[in-house]
């Protein structure tokens, strides 16, 4: 029996593809919809390009623990980040232009490969993340429409 987990979610964002893209890979814009709760570090210079690499820290007093991630795929309008560490496998973002603005497609696949941290995740943190995803979501179409609208003026 596999352990993959796949949370899959969406939204319409009434900005281009490019500024969508945008928050999602510049740092200073992906810190404005991130988790409060979480911080990604570079390792080295921050890039969105193939190979470089980040460190996602969900600060948590004393144990802070984190995730390294590296960037797999990168083409205009996708991303897909690696990681490792507690949890293993890929978060995608993909940005579809739509007839009004940009349908922004997040697809984040895992595995929890020690069984303990798994059933916790699950019996504790599942819904939780997915609700993160969701607020995450919502915060970043709060964002670009944002930078759309101030790029505009």
């Amino acid at each position: 029996m596999s352990s993959r987990q796949v949370f899959e979610q969406s939204i319409q964002i009434n900005a281009s593809a490019t500024v969508v893209e945008r928050c999602i890979t510049d740092n200073v814009f992906m810190h404005r919809w991130l988790n409060p709760a979480l911080r990604c570090e570079p390792i080295g210079e921050w890039s969105t390009d193939v190979g470089a690499q980040s460190r996602f820290v969900i600060q948590i007093p004393l144990i802070q623990p984190a995730l390294k991630s590296v960037v797999l795929e990168r083409e205009p309008g996708l991303i897909v980040w690696g990681f490792e560490g507690f949890f293993s496998g890929c978060d995608r973002w993909e940005c579809l232009p739509a007839a009004k603005g940009t349908q922004l497609l997040n697809r984040f696949e895992f595995e929890i490969p020690n069984p303990l941290i798994r059933f916790g995740f699950n019996r504790f943190a599942a819904t939780w993340t997915r609700e993160d995803m969701q607020a995450q979501l919502r915060r970043l179409k709060r964002v670009a429409e944002e930078a759309s609208q101030g790029l505009r003026t």
